[in-house]
């Protein structure tokens, strides 16, 4: 069945595995999904990823991360901009998730980048998602 939104396909994909309290989660592979999962490894709420490369559809395998009680690492991650009504935002514009302690995920001329770094950049860009 085609996805309509990759990128939201994969947010929930992540949220459901950590949820559900799975050690690692498939996701099929595409360019923007390994950049925004290269951020998530970068900021610590996943271990790691490996891309598979497979005849039809390539794979991303993505470990996931949990607290010494088994707490899940995200504990909310949110689609922002969607499909059907894209949401962009200016430098001044970036939201701050709880006050600094979650990240905004961004799309902008210079790459995929965590709301921190586009701020030092001073570059805005689409807002692709919020990760706490």
């Amino acid at each position: 069945m085609p996805v309509n939104d990759p990128v939201g396909d994969m947010l929930t994909r992540l949220r459901n595995a950590s949820r559900a309290r799975h050690d690692k989660v498939v996701i099929p592979h595409s360019k923007l999904k390994v950049e925004v999962i290269k951020v998530l490894k970068d900021e610590g709420y996943i271990g790691d990823f490996t891309i598979h490369e497979l005849a039809p559809q390539s794979e991303i395998s993505v470990q996931l991360k949990y607290g010494p009680d088994r707490s899940p690492a995200i504990t909310g991650i949110h689609r922002v901009s969607k499909p059907g009504l894209r949401r962009y935002v200016a430098v001044r514009e970036i939201p701050q998730v709880l006050g600094g302690m979650g990240i905004s995920i961004l799309s902008t001329s210079r790459g995929i980048l965590v709301d921190t770094e586009a701020r030092k950049q001073k570059v805005g860009g689409e807002l692709l998602c919020k990760v706490y």
